[in-house]
């Protein structure tokens, strides 16, 4: 089983598709790695020699930021605007979106479950 940057890779899967299972690294990423190394997009991973499992591990640990390193840093930058006491940073302690997104009909994957509001049908019927 092939181990890059502390994620177990799959088995079976295209190279450039089993690169993207690693945080951080994404399909235009996974693809600019395999022309850089000349490793073929087709090739599948247990196909891969250990030759090219090793220069993949080590071009990731010299070019890019992945898993727990970028977590961390991700983590830090938002403990940092809530400190700060920025609109990002009060957005984030709200649990609201972020980026200027409407919140009045939709967010509902940010804000969570829908709360019912007991007795809200009823005055608004006696108006």
């Amino acid at each position: 089983m092939a181990r890059i940057a502390g994620v177990n890779i799959p088995q079976n899967k295209l190279v450039h598709v089993a690169l993207t299972y690693i945080y951080g690294i994404g399909d235009n990423y996974s693809k600019n790695i395999c022309d850089k190394l000349n490793i073929p997009i087709k090739k599948r991973v247990n196909d891969l020699s250990e030759e090219e499992v090793l220069k993949i591990r080590e071009f990731i640990d010299q070019n890019f930021t992945v898993e727990g390193d970028l977590r961390r840093q991700t983590s830090i930058n938002i403990k940092r605007l809530v400190d700060l006491g920025t609109y990002k940073g009060s957005r984030h302690r709200k649990k609201l979106p972020v980026r200027g997104q409407r919140t009045h009909s939709n967010a509902r994957t940010r804000k969570g479950k829908a709360i019912a509001i007991a007795g809200k049908k009823l005055t608004l019927m006696k108006k």
